[in-house]
């Protein structure tokens, strides 16, 4: 029996910021579908939502892989329910001086980090489109909007989602489905991000309060960016603590 609450999927449901977006539509009244490529390690996400009253299903998904993809959407729509929202929030985020940049690297951050976006867009706008009714949004990065050193193949690849998203937003905003490109412009509350803070010699507990960004308020955004009228429609915002140098 499909759910008679509104379906959300969050794609790269991670520890941190997926997770927190997942959390917070299932808060809202929404049955969250979670996907990541290792989907075993989700089933403490599904119990956490669970035990707050609220409904998960998780998925096995490589969201480069295009069958993967189809299969996923084909079925949430068929088991689950229909899509309203979907949130590519798949990562990529590596670090190499241009010389050693390999082009199997630089392959793989294009897949996770564009294609991955194409993939997941595409298959939501097949199934939302003829509902007239939906909302598409994209994690982006401060690579999104320019190439910082020995970020070449991130930023190329995120600079690629940004562009195909400001195309959806044209081509799908007259028919309902709204699309948005949001700019994470900040070092989020992760352990790998305070591991790269020890790394540099400082003590993560001892930066002034909400200097890292906090993946709830992230998931935040997200709710409230679905909530907004076709009237006031944003396509693209950024988020960044209020001690973050810009």
């Amino acid at each position: 029996m499909k759910e008679k609450r509104p379906v959300a999927l969050v794609v790269g449901a991670g520890d941190y910021i997926g997770s927190a977006i997942a959390k917070r539509f299932a808060e809202g009244g929404f049955t969250v579908c979670v996907g990541r490529r290792n989907g075993d390690k989700l089933a403490p996400l599904v119990g956490e939502i669970e035990a707050a009253g609220g409904t998960a299903h998780a998925y096995t998904l490589d969201a480069r892989n295009e069958e993967n993809v189809q299969q996923v959407f084909a079925d949430i729509e068929e088991n689950v329910g229909p899509l309203e929202v979907v949130i590519c929030n798949v990562g990529g985020n590596v670090r190499f001086p241009i010389r050693e940049t390999t082009s199997r690297v630089f392959r793989k951050v294009w897949e996770m980090a564009c294609l991955a976006g194409f993939l997941c867009g595409r298959e939501a706008a097949i199934h939302m489109v003829p509902r007239q009714k939906g909302s598409i949004f994209f994690t982006g990065a401060t690579a999104s909007l320019r190439g910082g050193i020995g970020y070449g193949a991130f930023a190329s690849a995120k600079a690629g989602q940004r562009a195909l998203a400001q195309s959806m937003a044209r081509e799908l905003g007259p028919q309902n489905i709204h699309i948005a490109h949001l700019v994470i412009d900040a070092a989020v509350d992760t352990a790998f991000v305070r591991e790269r803070v020890k790394e540099q010699g400082g003590d993560p507990d001892a930066l002034p309060p909400d200097t890292l960004m906090n993946p709830e308020s992230v998931g935040e955004t997200y709710w409230n960016l679905h909530q907004q009228t076709r009237d006031a429609w944003t396509f693209e915002l950024d988020l960044r603590p209020y001690a973050e140098s810009w």
